[in-house]
């Protein structure tokens, strides 16, 4: 019997009062990124991977008296939000934890990983 995989949300948490990195940090951060790309494709486990403009340029959908409201991004005052996303297959929680801590490494900011609710299938 195959193993089956599960998939899990490596979520790039961003911090809404940090500074932008410099050029040549930024570039950095970008070169680490493209080798834990690499890792993830190496062994299996990409499924994708993308960073997020900040949450100003979001666009908010609500149902709404049987209808659907439009606003411009999210009302919600935090001091974090979402920066970037990588999608991955691992065996486990233990497995999808070890890709995240690569991935904080790899981004410089605090990753959160998160199991999918169904088993996902290729």
């Amino acid at each position: 019997m195959e193993d089956v995989m599960q998939h899990y949300l490596l979520s790039v948490i961003t911090p809404t009062d940090g500074q932008m990195p410099s050029p040549d940090e930024m570039a950095e951060i970008v070169r680490k990124l493209g080798i834990f790309h690499d890792e993830l494709q190496a062994a299996g486990a990409w499924v994708f991977a993308g960073g997020l403009h900040g949450p100003e340029t979001a666009t908010v959908l609500r149902p709404k008296d049987g209808d659907v409201l439009i606003t411009d991004g999210p009302y919600a005052e935090g001091k974090e939000y979402l920066g970037g996303l990588c999608l991955i297959k691992a065996a486990d929680l233990d497995a999808a934890l070890e890709w995240g801590k690569r991935a904080t490494w790899a981004s410089t900011l605090p990753v959160e990983v998160r199991p999918f609710m169904n088993t996902a299938e290729d």
